[in-house]
């Protein structure tokens, strides 16, 4: 064991002989997601590096503390990428962050999540102790998936050391359509769009200057995506001026984020299949109408939530208003009963002295 990570182990069992809690914390981009973390800090800062690389066998392996813009540079030189987008929320996001929030960009409903990508990842738990699931190819895995268990869980199961990944080819080909639509036609034709043989990638709508405008991203073979600009229309744009949106889509930059004020910010997962949710103002929606997003006062809550619960979804307080003030809990909707149950018997597996903050998903008991 080296030697960080033997003092991460060891911080942690002294953390649990004296009933002390800690917060993990690599770069600090995402403090503002999930329930307000508490304990002591515990940085993940010293154990960075990439410790192997396959191009070839298209797999990755990072540790915790590795800034995420250094993994996406080294995958970038050999033409490749994490496919899911991670969003970045500053230069100081890490890997470790990236699996604990599970959290994925545009590309996502095309794509898959970040879980979809974990093949394996070492762990610290409560007690101490260093464990390894998973591994480095797609058929490692025996009994319970732990590895990727890990993606979306804060830190409430321990602190994920290192983790391997599936990477992928950057595709040869891309573009962007744009097409002048309400939101209703927009969401028609996606789901038309969604039952075709077509390259999408990724899809936005909002309004623009008071018009609802639809961007399409096509990405795969330079054939497939110049057959699907030629069947679809729309307005082609240029691939230099979208890169820059697309991207701030991706980091929350963009405009519509930037608008924010003094407004809760709402990220609702419904079917992509879902009409019009009866909310007031008005979204942008990612994911091909996968994932809605609303900027709402914070009396408008529970009729955000129901309105995903309506729709088949839920709802998630992404940002809420007075992140600064009072303190906001229950950012995520209520587990049902049976999930509940599993969710808290393996917190008590991992992490049985409580030495990292359970109540970083859900309030804590």
């Amino acid at each position: 064991m080296d030697p960080a990570l033997r003092q991460i182990a060891e911080r942690i069992r002294a953390a649990a002989a004296d009933n002390t809690m800690l917060r993990i914390r690599g770069g600090g981009t995402k403090d503002f997601y999930g329930e307000p973390p508490q304990g002591e800090p515990l940085s993940t800062t010293g154990l960075t590096g990439i410790t192997s690389y396959e191009p070839s066998e298209l797999v990755v392996t990072a540790r915790a503390g590795t800034p995420l813009a250094e993994l996406e540079a080294a995958l970038a030189e050999k033409g490749q990428c994490l496919a899911f987008e991670p969003p970045r929320f500053g230069a100081a996001g890490t890997v470790g962050g990236m699996v604990a929030a599970g959290l994925s960009g545009p590309s996502r409903a095309s794509v898959g999540s970040v879980r979809d990508y974990v093949l394996g990842a070492t762990l610290v738990n409560g007690r101490g102790e260093v464990l390894t699931f998973g591994g480095q190819v797609m058929k490692n895995v025996a009994g319970y998936d732990v590895s990727r268990v890990l993606a979306g869980s804060l830190g409430v199961l321990g602190l994920v050391a290192d983790v391997s990944l599936k990477v992928l080819p950057t595709a040869p080909a891309e573009a962007t359509l744009e097409f002048a639509c309400g939101q209703a036609d927009a969401l028609r034709l996606l789901n038309e769009w969604g039952g075709r043989p077509l390259p999408l990638n990724a899809s936005v709508w909002r309004e623009r200057d008071g018009v609802g405008v639809l961007s399409l991203r096509l990405r795969g073979a330079v054939a497939a995506v110049e057959a699907a600009c030629a069947h679809l229309g729309g307005e082609r744009q240029g691939n230099e001026r979208t890169a820059a949106g697309w991207q701030s889509l991706r980091d929350q930059q963009h405009a519509w984020f930037g608008a924010r004020g003094a407004r809760d910010l709402w990220r609702l997962s419904v079917p992509q299949t879902a009409p019009v949710l009866k909310v007031d103002g008005t979204p942008l929606i990612e994911w091909h109408g996968g994932q809605r997003w609303y900027l709402a006062p914070p009396d408008q809550r529970p009729q955000l939530r129901a309105a995903a619960r309506d729709a088949g979804g839920h709802a998630t307080l992404f940002m809420p208003s007075d992140i600064h003030g009072q303190r906001v809990l229950g950012r995520f909707d209520a587990l049902s009963p049976a999930v509940e149950r599993i969710h808290r018997a393996l917190m008590r597996e991992f992490d049985p002295q409580s030495v990292f903050h359970r109540g970083r998903l859900y309030p804590a008991d």
